[in-house]
């Protein structure tokens, strides 16, 4: 009992850190706040969210495997491979922000321009689909925990 409270607890504090520092890079890539400051806190905010994302599946692999419900039950549930589906759609569409942030912060460092204001609002607006996407994962992720559409 007490490895399940622990096991649900390290999945849930690194899932709170990957929708806070979401939530930040949301709130920072914004047109008007665009700052050198700002360019170099993007690529940091985003190791973080990618450190936490990959804390998030780690945790989750291992509440399936060492949880009390057995990876048996887990693995032939299908809200479990949807979920798995939603994190790695909003893994992969997370790659076209950081790529953004990086080129953005070489770009700074080798000339000293800002990023144009269509890249800085189609990265947000990534951004913001993974966030809406996260909603969708947390969702399934509470079906999942009642049991509702399990076999």
């Amino acid at each position: 009992m007490t490895l399940e409270a622990l096991l649900a607890f390290f999945h849930l504090v690194a899932i709170m850190t990957m929708v806070v520092f979401m939530a930040s890079e949301t709130a920072l890539c914004r047109t008007e706040w665009m700052s050198p400051a700002i360019v170099h806190r993007l690529v940091r905010l985003d190791l973080i969210y990618m450190v936490s994302a990959a804390c998030v599946l780690l945790a989750g692999l291992a509440r399936i495997g060492w949880g009390m419900k057995g990876a048996d039950w887990y693995w032939a549930q299908p809200l479990l491979h949807f979920k798995l589906a939603l994190f790695v759609a909003i893994w992969l569409m997370s790659l076209l922000p950081t790529r953004a942030f990086l080129r953005w912060r070489r770009n700074l460092l080798a000339t000293g321009a800002l990023p144009p204001e269509a890249e800085i609002r189609a990265a947000r607006r990534w951004i913001m689909i993974e966030t809406h996407l996260l909603g969708a994962l947390l969702l399934a992720a509470v079906f999942l925990a009642r049991g509702v559409g399990t076999r």
